[in-house]
């Protein structure tokens, strides 16, 4: 589950780790309000307005139809008001949104975190997540932190250091130093690192998390350390353990048939193919995606209805894959282990005639208990649904129906 920068800064804030302040708006006039009293408190009337959407490259990307960026700087509250409406209720597009981009609904307005001072403001980047290949957590950070990270890592990825965390004893104080003496930072701002570091680990454990991304991590003129950005992802299924981080989860970012899905529990991911997909077990559906690839057709969905895909389910799982205009045909691929092949045939012949008149072709391939029975009961049920049980069988009716659509 992803959260908003804000939402990632309330997070780390609560462990120590020192943030970009500021407040949340959905209006031009509470972020008007918002810019005075974050001059209150700073003492300084510049800000900074940046969208807030489930994706990155805020600060290079462009508003719908515009030339204005999705992060501005601003000098007083009656600019962040025109910036504000300007942003609110437009389409972002950046290099993670792709062409489509995304409703900015929210603004956060920030303090100016690059004040003048002794030295030069300095950006770094940092993140934490599991390399999957070795089953532990790491640490990658680089000096040379801000908006062009994609470029360092391509061009220079020597500037990019690791540090893999033992997951039997956790961050090392070593370790932390190890970060800081990477980063070139030295005296108080060495200090302010450490405590960063160990701060922000302790963030990602403690809440479960998939991901923290910290960019720019950024030592200010002073030599304070402090998170100017923050992406941060949460493992869905430790959520159970975190009903107050599950409040935070935003619906209106996500797609809204994988919400609407979520609420049946089905696991629905939505794809760019032209075959709907149906199946019980997630290995299962791998190899229907496999199938329809092979039979010349492209996957629309992974949608997976568990073990226990009773008539409701079914037809939720119908009315959902049916949504998407791109879908051809709709493969339903179902094993009848803990749930009986004939429950599920008659699921399907009594989700069709509540939705009505169905125009896609269905496939329909259910084996195991009770197979010879469901082929029957599919069959005899007056419907436009093909059935089948041998899964060569279920690929040409599929090959079939996108030669004939």
């Amino acid at each position: 589950m992803n959260l908003h920068e804000y939402q990632g800064k309330e997070i780390l804030a609560k462990y120590g780790v020192r943030v970009q302040s500021g407040i949340v708006a959905e209006t031009p006039e509470a972020a008007e309000a918002a810019a005075e009293e974050m001059a209150k408190r700073t003492g300084s009337s510049w800000c900074v307005v940046k969208s807030q959407i489930h994706a990155g490259g805020r600060g290079k990307g462009k508003i719908e139809g515009t030339e204005q960026r999705g992060v501005q700087v601003a000098k007083n509250a009656g600019e962040v008001r025109t910036i504000a409406t300007n942003i609110l209720g437009k389409k972002l597009i950046t290099l993670q949104t792709g062409p489509e981009g995304k409703t900015v609904n929210k603004v956060f307005v920030a303090e100016d975190a690059y004040y003048p001072g002794a030295e030069e403001p300095k950006e770094y980047y940092m993140s934490i997540l599991l390399d999957r290949g070795t089953g532990k957590n790491i640490i990658m950070y680089s000096t040379e932190g801000g908006m062009n990270i994609e470029e360092v890592a391509e061009h220079t990825p020597h500037l990019i250091f690791k540090e893999v965390i033992e997951p039997s004893v956790g961050l090392q104080p070593f370790q932390a130093r190890k970060v800081a003496f990477n980063l070139g930072c030295s005296g108080e701002a060495n200090k302010e690192m450490v405590k960063f570091v160990t701060a922000l680990y302790k963030a990602y454990e403690e809440t479960d998390s998939s991901m923290f991304e910290i960019n720019p991590v950024l030592k200010t003129s002073d030599s304070k350390i402090m998170a100017v950005d923050a992406k941060v992802s949460l493992d869905e299924n430790a959520l159970y353990r975190h009903p107050d981080l599950y409040a935070m989860r935003d619906e209106s970012e996500e797609d809204p048939m994988e919400v609407e899905a979520g609420k049946f529990n089905l696991n629905y991911v939505k794809l760019d193919g032209n075959v709907g997909c149906m199946v019980n077990g997630a290995g299962l559906a791998m190899a229907t995606m496999d199938m329809i690839k092979l039979s010349g057709g492209e996957p629309a969905n992974f949608l997976d209805v568990g073990g226990t895909a009773d008539a409701k389910r079914v037809e939720e799982a119908f009315r959902i894959i049916l949504k998407d205009p791109n879908v051809k045909a709709i493969l339903v691929n179902i094993f009848g282990g803990i749930v009986r092949c004939d429950r599920v045939a008659q699921g399907v012949v009594d989700a069709y005639k509540s939705i009505g008149e169905i125009k896609v072709p269905i496939i329909v391939r259910l084996q195991g208990t009770n197979a010879e029975e469901a082929k029957k009961i599919i069959d005899e049920s007056g419907l436009k649904v093909s059935s089948a049980i041998a899964l060569s069988e279920a690929a040409e009716r599929v090959k079939e129906a996108l030669q004939s659509a």
